[in-house]
C-alpha cells in the first residue's frame, strides 16, 4: 500500500494528513503556531519534522509522496546554503506599499503584482535592506520548506509564483519582470504536484522514510482548501473561512484586477472534472474574518452565542471587520479603517452584525468576480473553522442566495496530499 502526505502551513498553525491509494485519512498530526512565532522559521522548521515524527511509522515506512503548501505571498530571502537572511514578510505584509510607484512604472495595468502585499512588492522593498546583499535565492514560504525535505534551492510552483509575476498563460516569467534585473535568483517555476527530488537520505534514514519518497511541487493554503473542499465544476467556489476570508471561483474565465484585489490561479487540470481546457480559479482575499471573531469572543462564547441568534433576520449593523487598518478584497485600500462601531451591549447582538458584515464582505466579492465577467456562481463549499457554525452557514446562504455546503474535506492538508498523489501518478 502507497500513502501520500500533505502538510498545510497556515496562520495558526502546520498540519499534517495522511491518505491512501482510495484517498482515504490515515492520520493526522498538529503542530499549532502563536501570533508571536507565526513568522519564524525556526518554528516553521520544528513544525515540519515534528509532523514528520509524530506520523506513525507504518504509514512512514511506506510513503510515495509528500507536499506542502504554504500561505500566499508569505516570503523569504536565503544564502547560497538556503538559510534565510532575515525575517520572513508574512501574506498580509502591506510595507511594500512603499514601492507601488516604482510596481506601476514597470508591471502592466490591473496586474496581480500591483498590490501591497504581492509577492514582487515585498522582494522590492527587500532589495532595499542592508540583509540583502547576503540573499542568493527568493523563496515562498511552501519553496523553503520544500527545500528543507529534499535539498534542491530555487524551486516553486505556478500557485505560489502568481503574485511574483510569473505569467500563467505563457507559463514563464514576463519580459517586464526581467528586465528588473534583479540581483537574486527567482525561483524555477513548475507545475504544483510536479516531483522534484527524492526525500533527503539523511532525512529519510532518521524518520524511516523509504529512500525514493518523492517530494513534489506544493500550492498555496486556500487553492489547497479549494481541491480538499470537491468541488470542480465551472461556477462552483469555495470560501476559507479562516484567519481571513479567502474567496475562490472555479471559472472558465480569467480575471485580473489589482484594483479590486481580484487574481486567476490556474487550476490543475487533474482537478478540473474531467474538463480538459484550462481552468481558473479567480477570486481574492479579505483581512476580515476568524481571527477579528476571536479578538472579541473565545470559541465557547462564539458556539453558544450562535444558538441565540436568528439567521433568517438581517443584522441591522453595518460593520467592516478587520483587526487593523487595510483590506486587500472587495475593496484594495491599505488604509481602510476598521468599522465596529456601534457595539449593542448584548454580545449575541454584536455577533450578530459581525458574522453578518462579514457574509456581506463575501457576497460583495462574490457578485465582483462575476461583474468582472467570472463564471456565474452556482454552489459555494466551506472550508475552514467558520464552516462549523449552522448560524453563520444561514446567514450566508441567505446573503450568497445559492446552496452553501460544508467542503468533503475541510482541511488544506487533504487537498496538499490529493495534490501529491495526483502529481506522482500522472508523471509515472
Amino acid at each position: 500500500m502507497n500513502f501520500y502526505l500533505g502538510i498545510d502551513f497556515g496562520t495558526s498553525g502546520a498540519r499534517s494528513i495522511v491518505i491512501d491509494e482510495q484517498a482515504n485519512i490515515q492520520a493526522e498530526v498538529r503542530y499549532p503556531f502563536t501570533m508571536s512565532n507565526v513568522s519564524d522559521v525556526t518554528i516553521w522548521q520544528t513544525a515540519l519534522f515534528s509532523c514528520l515524527t509524530e506520523l506513525p511509522r507504518e504509514f512512514r515506512r511506506e510513503m510515495k509522496a509528500i507536499a506542502i503548501n504554504g500561505t500566499s505571498s508569505t516570503v523569504l530571502l536565503c544564502d547560497s546554503a538556503g538559510i534565510p537572511v532575515d525575517t520572513p514578510m508574512l501574506y498580509n505584509d502591506a510595507r511594500g506599499a512603499v514601492v507601488m510607484e516604482q510596481l506601476r512604472s514597470i508591471a502592466p495595468p490591473h496586474h496581480t503584482v500591483l498590490s501591497a502585499t504581492s509577492s514582487l512588492a515585498k522582494l522590492l522593498w527587500l532589495s532595499q535592506l542592508p540583509s540583502f546583499a547576503s540573499a542568493k535565492y527568493f523563496l515562498h514560504q511552501a519553496d523553503w520548506l520544500a527545500f528543507l525535505l529534499h535539498g534542491q534551492l530555487g524551486i516553486s510552483d505556478y500557485h505560489n509564483a502568481l503574485k511574483l509575476g510569473y505569467d500563467l498563460l505563457e507559463l514563464k516569467y514576463p519580459e517586464w519582470l526581467e528586465k528588473l534585473q534583479l540581483k537574486i535568483h527567482l525561483p524555477k517555476v513548475v507545475n504544483p504536484g510536479t516531483p522534484i527530488a527524492e526525500l533527503r537520505r539523511d532525512i529519510a534514514v532518521e524518520y524511516d522514510f523509504p529512500s525514493n519518497c518523492l517530494v513534489c511541487a506544493g500550492t498555496t493554503d486556500s487553492i489547497a482548501a479549494f481541491i480538499a473542499s470537491g468541488a470542480q465544476m465551472p461556477g462552483e467556489a469555495v470560501t476559507s473561512l479562516g484567519s481571513t476570508l479567502v474567496l475562490k471561483l472555479l471559472s472558465r474565465t480569467r480575471v485580473e484586477d489589482a484594483r479590486y484585489g481580484i487574481y486567476s490561479h490556474r487550476f490543475p487540470p487533474l482537478f478540473n472534472g474531467g474538463i480538459q481546457s484550462v481552468m481558473w480559479l479567480v477570486g481574492g482575499a479579505s483581512n476580515t474574518g476568524g481571527a477579528v471573531l476571536r479578538h472579541f469572543f473565545t470559541d465557547a462564547e462564539l458556539e453558544n452565542l450562535s444558538r441565540e441568534i436568528d439567521g433568517s433576520i438581517a443584522s441591522q449593523l453595518d460593520y467592516y471587520p478587520l483587526l487593523k487598518a487595510g483590506d486587500r478584497f472587495p475593496i484594495n485600500d491599505p488604509n481602510l479603517p476598521p468599522r465596529l462601531e456601534p457595539r449593542p451591549d448584548r454580545p449575541e447582538e454584536f455577533l450578530h452584525g459581525l458574522l453578518e458584515s462579514i457574509a456581506r464582505i463575501e457576497a460583495r466579492g462574490y457578485f465582483l468576480l462575476q461583474e468582472l465577467g467570472a463564471e456565474r456562481l452556482t454552489r459555494v463549499y466551506t472550508a475552514g473553522g467558520g464552516a462549523v457554525n449552522p448560524t453563520w452557514t444561514h446567514i450566508r446562504q441567505r446573503c450568497l442566495q445559492v446552496p452553501v455546503l460544508r467542503s468533503v474535506h475541510k482541511e488544506a492538508a487533504y487537498g496538499t496530499a490529493l495534490l501529491a498523489m495526483r502529481g506522482t501518478e500522472s508523471n509515472i
